[in-house]
């Protein structure tokens, strides 16, 4: 779990949106280099602070953007997005007054493009929730047979593997989950959506999110699925997703299938961590 041959005292922020949790470091100063090790003990629930990712706060030269980051997941291996965390990041930004009480947005560089977030502030100020512009969808299989099942693979700047089922709470998402992850069809593996359509505006969803395993929510996962239900004709570009952490609202363009995901954010505690 070390890196290096001397130890350092790292201060980070516990951070949640929808029950997907993450370690935050401010590390402005881009000082920190975590190895995979290090990563993966940070976020195991009983030796480490526990969370299904780490994001590293990181400095920009373009002003055209304001802060980038750097994200693990929970194994360690570098994700290209995350619609949670983004959202956390726009918490973190608002309650350390990293941004003028006055700005309205954000953008934010992630592994693959430049997220723009809207910062959804209550009548006091404080941060309530966060609108990110998600991206346009990119429909990368319309029908991908695999174990026998019929998957809609969706990337959202991360790959998605989307499959209908009639209950998402019997669905096999700990046995099948990881058998799709790894499936030679996703050489770089892929989140696994078990969705459910309630009515036109209304789904049921749980992830197995790569290099992590089932989660409580997983913002870029919602985003797929509903694109992949109203490309199927199921529901209407306006969606309220539910998963096992809380609701995700959700609207996608028809014409280009850019998406637009809103939802909460919270700072659950703070601490600093020997490593």
């Amino acid at each position: 779990m070390i890196d290096g041959s001397y130890m350092r005292m790292y201060s980070f922020t516990k951070m949640e949106g929808l029950g997907n949790d993450f370690i935050v470091i401010d590390d402005r100063n881009k000082m920190i280099d975590f190895n995979d090790e290090t990563v993966r003990w940070l976020c195991d629930r009983h030796f480490g602070i526990g969370a299904d990712g780490l994001i590293l706060l990181r400095p920009v030269a373009d002003n055209s953007v304001d802060f980038a980051w750097r994200f693990f997941n929970a194994d360690g291996s570098i994700a290209e997005m995350c619609g949670n965390g983004i959202r956390c990041i726009g918490a973190y930004l608002v309650e350390r007054n990293l941004v003028d009480e006055n700005k309205e947005t954000v953008r934010i560089q992630t592994q693959t493009r430049a997220v723009q977030i809207r910062l959804l502030r209550n009548s006091a100020g404080s941060f309530q929730a966060a609108e990110v512009d998600m991206g346009q969808a990119a429909v990368t299989a319309e029908s991908l047979a695999l174990n026998g099942l019929e998957f809609f693979c969706v990337s959202m700047g991360n790959p998605h593997a989307v499959l209908f089922v009639p209950d998402v709470n019997v669905a096999p998402v700990a046995t099948l989950g990881p058998c799709i992850e790894q499936d030679a069809a996703f050489p770089g593996k892929t989140n696994v959506e078990f969705a459910s359509v309630q009515d036109r505006s209304t789904l049921y969803l749980r992830v197995w999110e790569r290099g992590v395993g089932e989660t409580l929510a997983c913002g870029t996962g919602a985003c797929a699925a509903v694109v992949a239900a109203f490309l199927k004709g199921y529901c209407d570009p306006q969606v309220t997703v539910y998963l096992p952490g809380g609701a995700l609202q959700i609207a996608i363009d028809p014409a280009t299938l850019q998406v637009m995901m809103t939802g909460p954010a919270r700072s659950v505690f703070e601490g600093s961590i020997l490593i």
